[in-house]
């Protein structure tokens, strides 16, 4: 979830400050605080957030590139599309327990099998005990209908976070495909890396059996960046 108009430019400032005031701290470049590519003020709740993306700032050459600035971005993410729409992006995540990935077993081959059900049982467990609801499995490629309790506590659980933490749980799930995984990361309970291995079952199954490709690699690596990039993000807003 990455907000719009990010795009590279030219440096055109010397410092980058953090100033804290009634409404949270404030990253400025030569004084002026900084705004989203909407135009909204940036006031970032915790100072580590704001030193870190001070930090990005501060770190570009002649020419800002944005795919150096993860957190900026997100920051940029909760002011211009998840504050003015917090409903529907609340809806877009919850979806995903509707389709977690965890509940999607295969039907063969036995191997591939044991592997899901060692690597997700535990968190579809964790999901059910704290979050109180009953998870419904199913196999192969047939769609499978959660109970409405099961699809209200998962709403309930996305709705019951901020702006800025829905931001990255929004990353966190999609790139998983696992909400339960999301949720288990935003939390603390799961370190991104190993969410990501979760997640990573089948492919690594099928890589095993019949090669690696590079192109796939390539999109994996990207993926892993991305996902590494919202656990930190987490992290600046709790520390």
């Amino acid at each position: 979830m990455t907000a719009p108009g990010l795009g590279a430019r030219k440096r055109v400032y010397s410092t980058v400050t953090v100033t804290e005031g009634s409404a949270g701290f404030t990253v400025a470049l030569d004084g002026r605080p900084i705004r989203s590519p909407g135009g909204r003020p940036l006031a970032l709740p915790t100072r580590s957030l704001a030193e870190a993306i001070a930090a990005e700032w501060d770190a570009q050459a002649d020419t800002i590139d944005p795919r150096g600035m993860p957190a900026t971005g997100f920051a940029a993410t909760v002011a211009d599309r998840v504050t003015p729409q917090r409903d529907h992006v609340v809806d877009e995540i919850a979806g995903y327990g509707g389709s977690d990935l965890l509940c999607f077993l295969t039907e063969d081959p036995p191997e591939l099998i044991a592997r899901q059900e060692a690597a997700w049982r535990p968190w579809r467990e964790w999901a059910e005990r704290t979050l109180g609801l009953t998870l419904v499995l199913g196999a192969g490629i047939m769609p499978v209908r959660q109970p409405e309790g099961t699809l209200a506590a998962f709403r309930a659980a996305v709705a019951a976070e901020d702006a800025w933490t829905l931001a990255p749980l929004h990353d966190l799930t999609s790139i998983t495909g696992s909400l339960i995984l999301g949720l288990a990361v935003l939390r603390g309970r799961l370190g991104a890396e190993t969410a990501f291995e979760v997640s990573r079952v089948d492919e690594e199954f099928q890589a095993e059996r019949w090669g690696r490709d590079a192109e796939a690699e390539d999109f994996s690596i990207a993926r892993h960046r991305e996902m590494v990039e919202a656990a930190t993000f987490v992290a600046l807003l709790k520390s």
